[in-house]
């Protein structure tokens, strides 16, 4: 998109979800459904032998945590604009510029279901960035191709960091296998550790990745 006072393009927000909120969203709607149908029976149940204000209270004690859950979840989500990560949680938002980032590292938290994430530091505050998931069988979730390619323009703070994430675009554009895909391997490093704590991967072993 083109602005049309300073003809500088501007870049429209990228979703950096590793799963996007919209692919739960039918299953979060009938949890919520569900949560208010047991809090209405637990209303009308409890009312045989509670007054009907206890009754009530009893019935939003049932229904309101569930409902709150389902709320939080849906607000969590995170966009890039530019080099800026806007992360919107319930109650307000947090935004992190990755180019005044004062420390990049990949994180993995190793077991059956494999995690990697971008750690990205600014300051006082910090920002986890999923990139991955694998389980054990070598299946998994990995970031969309779009995201990778706005993160890794991004990080100007850690060139090694970004390399990994080009080299992962380039391994998911042509459907390479998972040993060839950065991200995979990095796993494969923490889990060669037998660690049950997170791994902090060192700039040695980040660089063999590529």
């Amino acid at each position: 998109m083109v602005d049309g006072e300073s003809g500088r393009s501007t870049a429209e927000p990228v979703g950096i979800d590793l799963v996007a909120p919209e692919v739960f969203a039918p299953m979060l709607r009938k949890l919520r459904l569900a949560a208010l149908g047991l809090g209405i029976g637990a209303t009308l149940l409890s009312s045989l032998w509670l007054s009907w204000p206890y009754a009530i209270l009893l019935g939003l004690i049932v229904a309101v945590p569930t409902i709150g859950y389902v709320i939080a979840f849906q607000r969590r989500r995170m966009l890039l604009g530019g080099t800026v990560i806007h992360a919107h949680r319930l109650f307000g938002a947090r935004d992190i510029d990755l180019a005044a980032a004062t420390g990049v590292q990949l994180l993995v938290f190793p077991g059956r279901l494999s995690r990697i994430v971008l750690r990205v530091t600014a300051g006082a505050d910090t920002q986890l960035v999923p990139l991955a998931m694998y389980t054990d069988a070598g299946s998994g979730r990995e970031l969309h191709l779009l995201a990778l390619r706005k993160l890794a323009d991004a990080l100007t703070a850690s060139e090694l960091v970004a390399e990994v994430l080009i080299a992962q675009l380039r391994a998911e554009a042509r459907d390479a296998g998972l040993d060839e895909r950065p991200l995979y391997r990095a796993v494969q490093l923490a889990r060669a550790k037998d660690s049950v704590a997170a791994v902090v991967l060192t700039d040695s072993e980040v660089a063999t990745l590529t």
